[in-house]
């Protein structure tokens, strides 16, 4: 009879655990909201009581998003090894998304923005910052990704701090078109590579252009003339995630960049421009009603988020590739 009531006692006990596990997972699970980049930039220029410089506003927009990434509920689960985090994939994928458009941003502010010429010295807070972004996403000790994204946080705020300081000329951020189009050449690489991965989803059959228009091109090993691009059903979602996660960042750098190179835009007469690329990845941020990623047809009876989302980042891509064409112009 003991023995009995043990074995039930224990089973309710593990379904409970299970259930609120379960229930936990599902709150880790839910995306960050956007945040408005002038709000935190008030906050922030008032709690250190300074007034807001060139390069304040994206650099603050790069700290956000990053503590977002280890703030947000369950805070960073990419690397954890314990449940329910371990069962979880898509928010893992969305952190990841956001992380890279994090490294990007912060390799352009060491290489670009905080530097006149290419033979002027890098930032020291920048110098030792950026490479701690580089940990591998997953390490989860000794050191672990956390410790090291905090490591670059801290710099990032030595950084801001030294932007505004009149007297020192420790920190610069240079507003200028030609910085501005090396960070939106990074940014269109990665789009374009999220744009093909989810459009994948449905698997399709496309010529190989790798060489197209250099006669004497090569390349290191043999091609197939017809190439075959699919994602596996395991990883429509991720794919998904990843792309949403990256634009979600992206979203808030670009919001940052209208008005710390504002004078460089109204110049190019390119504010509209780079207000209807923010639309654009507005609109990849709206809610998913459905309990999970469909994967229909092109003009199937279901819906294919992949391919929804492949548009809004096909267009915004396009747009910046436009807006880039446009800065070079004298």
């Amino acid at each position: 009879m003991i023995t009995k009531f043990s074995s039930k006692t224990f089973i309710a006990l593990f379904l409970g655990v299970a259930f609120v596990l379960y229930l936990l997972g599902v709150y880790w699970s839910f995306e960050p909201d956007t945040f408005d980049i002038k709000e935190e930039v008030t906050k922030a220029a008032k709690a250190e009581n300074v007034a807001p410089v060139v390069g304040y506003t994206t650099t603050t927009a790069l700290i956000k998003v990053t503590e977002t990434l280890l703030t947000k509920p369950g805070g960073y689960l990419s690397n954890d090894a314990i449940p329910p985090s371990v069962f979880l994939d898509n928010i893992p994928s969305w952190e990841f998304g956001a992380l890279e458009m994090v490294r990007d941003m912060a390799l352009v502010m060491r290489q670009e923005f905080s530097r006149s010429q290419s033979q002027s010295i890098e930032n020291e807070y920048l110098k030792v910052a950026q490479p701690q972004f580089n940990i591998d996403s997953k390490s989860w000790a000794m050191p672990s990704a956390e410790s090291e994204y905090g490591k670059a946080l801290v710099e990032l705020y030595k950084y801001r701090t030294a932007l505004t300081e009149i007297n020192s000329q420790s920190a610069q951020f240079y507003a200028r078109a030609d910085n501005l189009r090396d960070w939106i050449s990074e940014v269109t690489k990665r789009l374009g590579s999220y744009s093909q991965r989810l459009s994948a989803s449905v698997g399709r059959e496309q010529f190989n252009v790798d060489l197209a228009g250099d006669n004497v091109a090569q390349q290191s090993t043999y091609s197939d003339a017809n190439v075959e691009l699919r994602t596996s059903w395991w990883k429509i979602d991720n794919e998904f995630y990843e792309a949403r996660g990256a634009c979600w960042a992206l979203l808030h750098f670009l919001k940052a960049v209208e008005i710390d190179f504002n004078d460089v835009l109204e110049k190019k007469n390119a504010r509209v421009s780079l207000q209807q690329i923010i639309r654009e990845l507005e609109a990849s941020q709206e809610a998913i009603w459905s309990p999970m990623v469909l994967n229909g047809s092109g003009f199937g009876v279901l819906a294919n988020h992949s391919l929804v989302m492949a548009n809004y980042i096909s267009r915004a891509n396009a747009a910046l590739i436009d807006l880039n064409d446009l800065l070079s112009q004298g």
